[in-house]
């Protein structure tokens, strides 16, 4: 099952002011309503979750190191791997809330940053891996 990686290198665990839960739904569904289609109608294959931070089974399963984190995480087959009607696990973004809050305390960036991560985690359900990403600046 493939797994994508995407957030900052090193970040230093700090307590931060964070939003209410309701304010970063409300980021997230901003950014899912943001998406063109046909794109956007490739997220109905996808759950997308909130999650705090990433799981010690995550962060072992991406070789994540001490001081490492992740904005977001795509777990699934991406649709380049199955055929349109088959799927051997639900697809899913999980958005790691505390992790994009502690790094952008600014709500504009926040913002920002919360649908580059969503587009990101779609990109790979759609099949483009982390180089092509890297080459398109996403």
């Amino acid at each position: 099952m493939p797994k994508r990686r995407r957030g900052s290198r090193s970040v230093a665990r700090r307590a931060a002011a964070s939003p209410s839960h309701t304010s970063f739904e409300r980021l997230v569904e901003r950014a899912v309503a943001g998406i063109p289609d046909p794109f956007r109608a490739a997220l109905a294959e996808v759950a997308i979750v909130i999650g705090d931070e990433p799981t010690p089974d995550q962060r072992r399963e991406n070789e994540l190191a001490d001081g490492e984190q992740l904005y977001g995480l795509y777990e699934g087959v991406p649709r380049t791997e199955y055929a349109a009607d088959w799927s051997a696990i639900p697809n899913r973004i999980t958005l790691f809330r505390l992790v994009l809050e502690e790094d952008f305390a600014d709500p504009r960036e926040l913002a920002e940053e919360v649908r580059i991560t969503v587009i990101h985690e779609l990109a790979h359900h759609l099949g483009i891996d982390d180089d092509r990403l890297d080459e398109l600046g996403v």
